[in-house]
């Protein structure tokens, strides 16, 4: 899209963003109360429906994470990726601000056993304490959340992580890093002057506007007074398909293994 075409999507987005509610929790519950469907042809952004993401940084996850332990899925959504965290661990607990999004990972998720659900504030204070008060050492997945955060949320959900790792636990993060403006980004995923995808046009409507996150805004979160990076890199995040059908579309992403500094 050429510069013109694309300052042509600013009263379009100024529009849809000044519906997003001030509160966070608040915005993530009205959300989910619009979603209509999930998977490859759903209405979530970042839902593909497939499990090619998950592979592609599994590798890196097994070698990182500890096996025998089980594994919270910090905002975990409808629970995709905790119904994929489940086949390599004792058990995934996926957690979520919005109950909308727990009720709805919830129903979709029938035959694991060794899955469970709930609503909570993961940057909210003690939130980390109570997880591990009940569960004991965890590895922490963390996909698209922190992207999302401000810089004092951010903080604060690492803050919160300390006490759920442990001294057995490890935190594996993958996040959106997309480097060019917000403009740039939204017309990457499809948006044209005459056109914004539903999946597209949801986000904009009704989440905070979302950053990007690398090893720059990683070590602001997660400082190395308290964790160790095991390793990082890049990766590719796969998002719902919004301009091809059966084509997800692709960010540029990053990916980090932390444990707690001994």
């Amino acid at each position: 899209m050429s510069p013109l075409k694309k300052y042509l999507l600013l009263p379009s987005i100024i529009r849809l963003s000044s519906r997003v509610p001030r509160n966070r929790n608040t915005a993530w519950e009205g959300y989910w109360g619009r979603i209509q469907r999930t998977g490859a042809d759903g209405d979530v952004l970042w839902d593909a429906g497939t499990d090619h993401e998950f592979a592609s940084f599994l590798p890196a996850l097994q070698r990182t994470l500890n096996p025998v332990l089980p594994v919270v899925d910090v905002g975990c959504g409808h629970g995709s990726f905790t119904r994929l965290l489940a086949s390599h661990f004792p058990q995934a607990i996926g957690v979520d601000v919005a109950p909308g999004a727990v009720a709805r990972a919830r129903e979709q998720t029938t035959d694991l056993p060794n899955v469970d659900f709930r609503a909570l504030d993961c940057t909210a204070a003690g939130a980390g304490d109570l997880l591990s008060a009940e569960l004991g050492d965890c590895n922490v997945f963390v996909r698209g959340v922190l992207h999302i955060l401000d810089p004092a949320a951010r903080s604060a959900l690492a803050a919160n992580l300390l006490p759920l790792v442990g001294q057995q636990g490890r935190v594996f993060l993958v996040e959106t890093n997309f480097r060019g403006n917000a403009l740039d980004y939204i017309a990457r995923l499809g948006a044209s002057p005459r056109r914004i995808p539903r999946p597209l046009k949801l986000a904009i409507a009704g989440l905070p506007k979302p950053g990007h996150f690398g090893p720059a805004e990683r070590l602001a979160a997660f400082d190395d007074c308290d964790w160790t990076v095991l390793e990082d890199g890049s990766v590719t995040i796969d998002a719902v398909a919004m301009r091809t059908k059966g084509q997800p579309e692709q960010i540029p992403g990053y990916y980090a293994a932390l444990a707690p500094r001994a």
